[in-house]
């Protein structure tokens, strides 16, 4: 197995270093200290395991999971035990909380080796009872992370003007700048503050506070008028909500 260790603690990278050094098969290509090292080394190099931890500076546990993609196989370790539901979205083998054993970290290497060496990608039905049970617990996003080549884009939530799907992206427009994201408009709707972000239209979503007024358009229609003189076109069922919103 081709591994990665994330962790921002050079004694906690120290700790897992060597207790891979008992797996005869285990290979580390990688080492990082934060979380943007980690989504550059994770593209890079296609590891078959991310040894992570969640809280660390820049970008944490599992904004480098959102980054890294869906193919990529994470155990989680962490100080932290209110973590470990929603590990189960990204992907986690299993969750390792600190300090652990030699023993303890033993069985989470096999259970690695187990998954990753199944065909089938099935997943476990318990691990998507735990998933669709984080969904609801989540907070709404503080901020949006868009991932460009080797770069990555953070933006605050409250700088975004309005959220247009386009297929299986999203383009986003915040400060006069245009993002694409990889994500379906229901998808990021439901993770947004639904008493800041509202779906106007089956291709928009605005940040109630960059509206102006809203407009008729036509005998049928209307659009909501940004703040920077942008126009949203408002579907039926959006214009009821907007207008109560605005008012």
């Amino acid at each position: 197995m081709r591994i990665v260790i994330v962790d921002d603690e050079m004694l906690a990278r120290a700790v897992v270093r060597e207790y891979l050094s008992e797996h005869a098969d285990a290979e580390i290509v990688a080492e990082c200290a934060n979380g943007f090292e980690a989504v550059k080394a994770i593209a890079e190099l296609s590891p078959d395991l991310v040894i992570l931890d969640i809280q660390m500076p820049k970008l944490d546990g599992f904004e480098v999971a959102e980054l890294a993609g869906a193919k990529t196989r994470y155990i989680f370790a962490t100080a932290f035990d209110q973590y470990a539901i929603k590990a189960f979205e990204y992907h986690a083998l299993d969750y390792l909380l600190k300090p652990f054993s030699q023993q303890r970290f033993d069985q989470a290497l096999a259970h690695a080796r187990a998954a990753i060496g199944k065909s089938d990608g099935a997943a476990d039905p318990a691990v998507e009872n735990m998933v669709r049970e984080a969904a609801g617990r989540n907070k709404p996003l503080g901020r949006v992370l868009i991932r460009d080549g080797a770069k990555v884009h953070v933006i605050g939530s409250d700088k975004i003007d309005y959220i247009e799907a386009q297929d299986d992206y999203v383009r986003i427009l915040a400060q006069g700048k245009s993002y694409l994201k990889n994500q379906r408009l229901t998808e990021l709707e439901g993770q947004l503050d639904g008493e800041q972000f509202l779906r106007i239209h089956r291709s928009y979503i605005v940040n109630i506070a960059c509206v102006e007024r809203i407009e008729q358009a036509t005998k049928d229609s209307h659009v909501a008028i940004l703040r920077d003189g942008g126009k949203l076109p408002i579907s039926r069922s959006g214009y009821q909500k907007i207008r109560d919103a605005v008012r």
